[in-house]
C-alpha cells in the first residue's frame, strides 16, 4: 500500500471536498482518501496496482483539477487573480453603470439609453455578461460535473442561479429584437456578471487568509540550504543539496546551516535548532550526537556524516506529518460534512418550492425566478465548508511553531475531552539519564573546580555513572596511574595528588564521619560517589536520574485543570513513590511491565475515561497506542515517536499543557464557526424566499453573493484568531 498527497485546483466548500472524497473512496484500488478543503490538498492510501496518473484521472473526473503531487519545496506558480479581478472590477463598475446608473440620476449613455435603444442596451450587457461567464466557466464546467456525479455543492449552486438568471435574460433579448422593447425591465444579465465576481472576489480572500495558515510549513521548508560542503580526500568542495549521498562527510562551519540530518564525527559547536524544538537557547553538539538539516551553527567548525536525506530527512517528515494531521477529519467536521451532504439537495428543493409557491400565490414569473436565484446564491455553503478544516490547519501550524508536533486532527478534538493523564516515570517525568543531583563538598575547592577533576578522572571509565559527570568537564587535566577497582571504584592520579572515586566501598581505610549524608541521599534514590583526595574524603555526590526541571510545575497545573494524573513506573515501589511524591503524584504503580501499562490504561478506557498516556521508551510504546492521545519527546526513542499520535519536538514536558490549552481553544473556535454558518443560512435563507417581504426585507441576486462572500470571511477570520 502506498500514500501519497495530491494537489486539488477549485474546491470551495465541504460540499466540493465532500463530492471529490465520496468520489475517490468508491474507486477500485483506493484504500482510504481524505481531501482538505483549506490546503487543497488530497491525502490518499491506495494499493500498489495502481499509479499517480490513475489517481489524476479521478481527480479530474470529479469536475476539479489535479494540480500534482505535492512537493515541499515547489514554489508557487505566479497567480495572475489580482489583475483579473482589478479589470473585472472595473468593467462591473461600468455594467452597473450602465444598467442602474438611471436610477440614482447619473448621466446616460446616449446610444446605450434602455428606453430610447433598448436593443444596444440589452445586446451591450449580454456581450459583457459572456465575459463573466467565461472568467467564472471553472465553476460552471465543476457544477455541472457534480451535478452528473450525484454530489451537487456551491458550484453546483451558483451555476444553476447563473444559468437560470442568464438564460431567462437571453429569451427576453430575443423578444426584445422582435421588438418587444418592455421586456428590457426584465434583463438580468448584470446579476450573473455580479454573482460571479462576488465568488470570485470571496474565493480570493479566502486563498490569501488560507495561505498565511501555512505559514510554519513554509517556514520549515526554507530552512535548509541548497548547498553543502563535502570534504574529499584533498579539500573542500561546494555541493548542491542533490549531491549529497548518504555517508558522505560534509562540514559545517561557524554561521553556516546543516545542509542533511547527520551524526557528529568530529569537533564540536552550538546549534540554533529552535525551528524544530521551539527552544531559543543553542544546542551543543559533539562527537557522536546528531544534528538536523537547517541548524545554524553558531561558533565552532564541526564535520558530520549524511544519514537522513531528501523526503526522510526531519524537516520533510515533519511537513508531511503536519500535513497528514491537517488531511485526517475531526468527528466535528465528519458531522459538518454530513450535513453538507444534505444541506445542497435541501437547498436546491427549497428553491424550487419557492419559485414554484410565487407563481401559485400569483406572483409574476419575473419574481418568481428571481427569488429562486437568491436562494440559490444565499445558501452557498462556502462558511460551512470553512468551519473546521481552516481552524486545525491554524491550530496545527501554531503548535508546531510552539514546539508541538500534532499528527492527527481528530487529537485535537479528544485533547479538550481528556479527563486522565498517565506519565511513564524514566525519561518522561525525569530526565532519563543519569545526572548529578546533589554534592556535599567537603574540600576547599568550588564545585565547579571539584567536578572538572572527577570528570577528567571518569571519562576514562565505561561504566553509566561516568556519564553523569561528561559535561562537568572544563579543563583538560593529565590524568595518571588509572585504573578501575573491580565493584568498588575508580583510582587515579593528578599532579602529585591520589583519588578514589566510587561507592563506600573505597573508604575501607579512611575514617567515614560522613554517613548521615550518605543516608540522606539513599532516602532519596540516588546512587553514591564518594571522592577522596590523599586518603582525605573531599566530597560525597549524589547520582540519580533527576526531575525534569519543569515537571513539578507541569504536574500542580493539571492538577488544577481538574485532570486524574496517574503515574506507571517500572522501577520499584521505594524509587517511584519517592518520585510520586516529590512531584505530588497521589496516584502510583509501580514495577509496571509494558503488558501491565497497557492493561492499566485499557481498564481506564473501560471506566469511560479520556485517558493521555506521556512515555519516550520502547516498552511505552503499546501503552501510546493504547490511549486515546499517545504524547512523546522528540528525544524519544523512534518506536514510541511512531506509536504517538503527539510529539513534543522540544523535549519540555510543559509543552503538554500547551497542547492541551491548543486542542481546547481549536474545539471552541471550530464550534463558534459552525454556530455562525448555519446562523447565516438560517437567517438568510427565509429573506431570500420572501418571506419577510412584507416587512420590507428583502434581497436580490446581487446583494446575496455578497452577503455570501461576507459570511466565508466571517469564518476565515474567526479561525485566524487561533494563530494568537
Amino acid at each position: 500500500m502506498k500514500k501519497i498527497i495530491l494537489n486539488i485546483e477549485g474546491m470551495t466548500c465541504s460540499a466540493c471536498s465532500n463530492a471529490i472524497e465520496k468520489y475517490l473512496n468508491k474507486q477500485k484500488g483506493i484504500v482510504d482518501a481524505s481531501v482538505n478543503l483549506v490546503l487543497g490538498q488530497a491525502l490518499v492510501c491506495y494499493e500498489d496496482n495502481l499509479t499517480v496518473e490513475d489517481l489524476a484521472e479521478y481527480v479530474n473526473a470529479t469536475g476539479y483539477k489535479y494540480n500534482g503531487i505535492y512537493d515541499e519545496k515547489e514554489h508557487n506558480k505566479k497567480d495572475h487573480s489580482k489583475v483579473y479581478l482589478l479589470i473585472l472590477g472595473i468593467l462591473l463598475l461600468f455594467i452597473m453603470y450602465i444598467s442602474m446608473g438611471h436610477m440614482i440620476k447619473l448621466p446616460v449613455i446616449p446610444f446605450l439609453n434602455m428606453h430610447n435603444h433598448p436593443l444596444n442596451f440589452s445586446v451591450s450587457l449580454a456581450i459583457l455578461s459572456i465575459v463573466y461567464l467565461i472568467y467564472g466557466r471553472d465553476i460552471i464546467v465543476a457544477g455541472f460535473k457534480n451535478l452528473k456525479n450525484k454530489t451537487p455543492n456551491m458550484n453546483t449552486l451558483v451555476t444553476l442561479g447563473v444559468i437560470v438568471s442568464f438564460g431567462y435574460s437571453v429569451g427576453n433579448l430575443f423578444l426584445i429584437i422582435f421588438g418587444h422593447s418592455s421586456f428590457v425591465t426584465n434583463l438580468y444579465f448584470e446579476s450573473v456578471c455580479m454573482i460571479i465576481f462576488f465568488i470570485k472576489l470571496g474565493r480570493y480572500i479566502d486563498k490569501n487568509s488560507k495561505e498565511k495558515t501555512k505559514e510554519a510549513i513554509e517556514e520549515l521548508v526554507k530552512v535548509t540550504p541548497e548547498k553543502a560542503l563535502r570534504k574529499s580526500k584533498t579539500q573542500e568542495e561546494e555541493i548542491t543539496i542533490d549531491e549529497v549521498k548518504v555517508g558522505d562527510i560534509l562540514i559545517v562551519k561557524p554561521g553556516m546551516k546543516v545542509a542533511v540530518d547527520g551524526e557528529v564525527i568530529k569537533g564540536s559547536a552550538h546549534f540554533d535548532e529552535s525551528f524544530i524544538t521551539g527552544e531559543s537557547a543553542p544546542s551543543k553538539k559533539s562527537k557522536g550526537q546528531k544534528v538536523v538539516a537547517g541548524a545554524i551553527n553558531y561558533d565552532g567548525v564541526v564535520e558530520y556524516k549524511a544519514e537522513k536525506i531528501g523526503p526522510k530527512s526531519t524537516i520533510s517528515e515533519m511537513v508531511h506529518l503536519v500535513l497528514e494531521a491537517s488531511n485526517t477529519k475531526m468527528p466535528i467536521a465528519r458531522i459538518a460534512d454530513k450535513v453538507s451532504s444534505y444541506f445542497v439537495p435541501s437547498i436546491m428543493l427549497i428553491a424550487l418550492l419557492t419559485f414554484g409557491g410565487y407563481l401559485l400565490l400569483g406572483f409574476s414569473f419575473n419574481e418568481a425566478l428571481i427569488s429562486l436565484v437568491t436562494v440559490l446564491v444565499v445558501a452557498c455553503p462556502c462558511a460551512l465548508g470553512l468551519a473546521t478544516p481552516l481552524a486545525v490547519v491554524v491550530s496545527v501550524g501554531t503548535s508546531l511553531q510552539k514546539g508541538i508536533l500534532i499528527k492527527s486532527s481528530e487529537t485535537l478534538e479528544i485533547a479538550s475531552l481528556l479527563d486522565t493523564i498517565v506519565f511513564d516515570k524514566t525519561g518522561t517525568l525525569t530526565n532519563g539519564k543519569l545526572s548529578v543531583s546533589k554534592i556535599f563538598n567537603y574540600s576547599n575547592y568550588s564545585d565547579q573546580k571539584l567536578l572538572n577533576i572527577v570528570s577528567n578522572i571518569e571519562k576514562n571509565s565505561s561504566h553509566p555513572i561516568s556519564q553523569a559527570f561528561a559535561s562537568y568537564k572544563q579543563t583538560d587535566l593529565k590524568v595518571l596511574d588509572y585504573q578501575e577497582l573491580a565493584g568498588v571504584g575508580l583510582a587515579a592520579k593528578i599532579g602529585k595528588k591520589q583519588y578514589l572515586l566510587g561507592s563506600a566501598k573505597i573508604l575501607k581505610d579512611i575514617k567515614n564521619p560522613y554517613q548521615s549524608d550518605e543516608d540522606k541521599l539513599l532516602q532519596e534514590g540516588n546512587s553514591i560517589v564518594y571522592v577522596t583526595e590523599n586518603a582525605k574524603i573531599i566530597a560525597l555526590i549524589g547520582i540519580k536520574d533527576v526531575l525534569r526541571q519543569e515537571a513539578k510545575k507541569t504536574i500542580e497545573a493539571l492538577k488544577r485543570k481538574n485532570l486524574n494524573v496517574i503515574m506507571l513506573s517500572g522501577d520499584n515501589e521505594v524509587t517511584a513513590n519517592f518520585i510520586g511524591q516529590e512531584l505530588g503524584i497521589e496516584h502510583i504503580v509501580a514495577g509496571c511491565l509494558p503488558r501491565d501499562k497497557t492493561q492499566y490504561i485499557k481498564d481506564l478506557r473501560k471506566q469511560g475515561h479520556k485517558v493521555a498516556m506521556v512515555g519516550d521508551g520502547i516498552n511505552d510504546a503499546p501503552s501510546l497506542t493504547t490511549a486515546d492521545v499517545g504524547i512523546s519527546f522528540k528525544s524519544s526513542t523512534d518506536i514510541a515517536n511512531n506509536s504517538a499520535s503527539v510529539i513534543i519536538t522540544n523535549d519540555n514536558i510543559h509543552g503538554i499543557l500547551e497542547f492541551l490549552n491548543i486542542g481546547k481553544k481549536t474545539l471552541r473556535n471550530i464550534k463558534q464557526n459552525l454556530f455562525w454558518a448555519f446562523f447565516y443560512n438560517i437567517l438568510m435563507i427565509p429573506i431570500a424566499m420572501g418571506l419577510f417581504k412584507n416587512w420590507g426585507l428583502q434581497i436580490n441576486p446581487m446583494l446575496a453573493s455578497g452577503a455570501m462572500m461576507l459570511s466565508s470571511l466571517c469564518v476565515v477570520f474567526n479561525a485566524l484568531r487561533l494563530k494568537k
